[in-house]
């Protein structure tokens, strides 16, 4: 048994797969999230508790020994720990939006772009560089106390076995790594104000780390590696790995990633280069900041349940009837396939004859419209895969491959989970066979009639973008 564990920002999941890549049995617990005033955290003893909790249920319900286990995990936000590993203060998220004003400061004088130029990274406010700026001029007690500012994937690595601190070249990417040295760049560290701070940046250990269980969740003696984090784990889970080939996750975050080895750090600063095991190759990732969880609000707030939405969108003509929506809810603005930390989701069109089905349609249309605007500017020429939880309706589905205008392959079950095992078995030199682990469960085609309708679609989208941009600037 091979077991993938995935720390994701509302769910922590582990998975057993058998050596072809055939998942044996999954286990999850939902994690909670404390938002409060533009911050958004967690209580890292809740994660890594139900980390423990879905690893003792799964090796109780598959009676075979572990052979392997890799660890992922979300990426971004800070999560300070002291020298055993535990919490100095609770985790603050890559969602998180309190460090916006440095962002926007930095936007303004430079440091941002310079930033870019350097590493490839296009900062947010809830990635470590302005988190750990602003701890350090609002709680600097805390970083006073911390051993190691971590990744949330390295503080699980750490409690399981009781090595040192320790990152990968994917976590560490944003914001300080040079892509090309694969080190930290400390004029960087500089320009962000945390030189007296360098200490808390964990080591990067590369390729990833491997260690034993301490017996907690796994049998003690169970080799784990630790790495990469979730979205390039979902990349390897998919088969993503050719130059030019893409692949879109459609989970909390709506994240579209390019295979490539070409380094261009010219052009609009946004998104960023994930490192990855292979020197010379990189990931470009668009990330935006919401995906299904932008759906989710509709849905709790309009009252419809998760398996009314095939049936509401069967049932609503493309263009929902003139609703539209710009999909960008996430507290801490947008990131990706641009910078716009106070950008915020609208909804027009609307009227008293608007239906819940028109709600649900526009919100899914405008997700794919943003897809398809990161998934460009990220440079996608190949094969498109798409993976997460919204591959679990295929209404949506269908609507992705219009709006794209482009074949689908669908790849289901947990793999974030299934890339963290392949990593691993890499990292370890146990020949499992990739292809077999990652072939698509189905490939879904655009109707090009609808696929047309959703081009023009796609042009009056960015024009309503645009325009929003510049409100949210005044």
């Amino acid at each position: 048994m091979y077991v993938g564990i995935d720390v994701g920002t509302s769910m922590v999941k582990a998975a057993a797969f058998d050596d072809t890549g055939r998942q044996l049995a999954v286990e999850s617990r939902p994690v909670g999230l404390s938002l409060h005033g533009g911050f958004v955290e967690q209580d890292m003893e809740e994660v890594y508790g139900a980390v423990v909790g879905v690893l003792d249920a799964l090796t109780s319900a598959v009676a075979e020994p572990v052979e392997l286990a890799g660890l992922t995990g979300q990426g971004d936000g800070v999560w300070l720990v002291d020298g055993e590993g535990r919490p100095v203060r609770p985790a603050a998220s890559w969602m998180d939006g309190r460090a916006h004003e440095l962002v926007d400061r930095w936007l303004a004088d430079g440091t941002f772009e310079t930033v870019f130029r350097r590493t490839g990274s296009a900062m947010f406010p809830g990635c470590p560089g302005p988190l750990l700026a602003w701890l350090d001029s609002r709680e600097p007690q805390a970083l006073d106390v911390a051993k190691a500012a971590l990744y949330c994937k390295d503080v699980v690595f750490h409690r399981l076995t009781g090595a040192g601190p320790t990152t990968d070249v994917s976590d560490a990417s944003m914001p300080f790594l040079d892509p090309r040295t694969r080190t930290y760049d400390n004029r960087v560290v500089e320009l962000l104000g945390l030189t007296h701070r360098r200490g808390l940046l964990a080591p990067v250990s590369d390729p990833v780390a491997t260690a034993e269980a301490r017996g907690e969740g796994l049998p003690s003696g169970t080799r784990i590696a630790n790495g990469p984090y979730d979205l390039p784990a979902c990349a390897l889970g998919a088969g993503v790995t050719s130059p030019g080939d893409g692949l879109l996750i459609v989970g909390t975050c709506l994240a579209s990633l390019v295979a490539t080895t070409e380094l261009d750090l010219t052009g609009e600063p946004a998104g960023l280069y994930i490192s990855t095991d292979r020197p010379g190759y990189w990931l470009r990732a668009m990330p935006a900041m919401v995906g299904t969880a932008a759906l989710d609000w509709v849905l709790s707030t309009t009252g419809v349940r998760h398996d009314e939405v095939d049936g509401l969108l069967a049932g609503t003509p493309p263009g929902a009837n003139g609703v539209r929506v710009l999909p960008y809810f996430a507290p801490s603005g947008e990131r990706a396939p641009f910078v716009e930390p106070r950008l915020r989701a609208e909804l027009t069109g609307v009227s008293l004859e608007s239906t819940r089905g028109d709600l649900v349609r526009a919100t899914c249309e405008g997700i794919g419209y943003a897809a398809r605007h990161c998934l460009e500017a990220a440079g996608l020429t190949g094969d498109l895969a798409v993976c997460g939880g919204g591959t679990r309706s295929p209404a949506w589905m269908r609507l992705l491959a219009d709006v794209l205008g482009r074949p689908l392959r669908v790849v289901e079950g947990e793999v974030g989970a299934r890339g963290a095992v392949l990593a691993a078995a890499e990292r370890y030199g146990i020949g499992l066979d990739a292809k077999a682990w990652t072939e698509p469960t189905a490939v879904v085609e655009p109707d090009p009639g609808r696929a047309a309708f959703y081009t023009r679609g796609y042009e009056e989208h960015l024009t309503r973008l645009t325009q929003a941009r510049a409100r949210a600037r005044a």
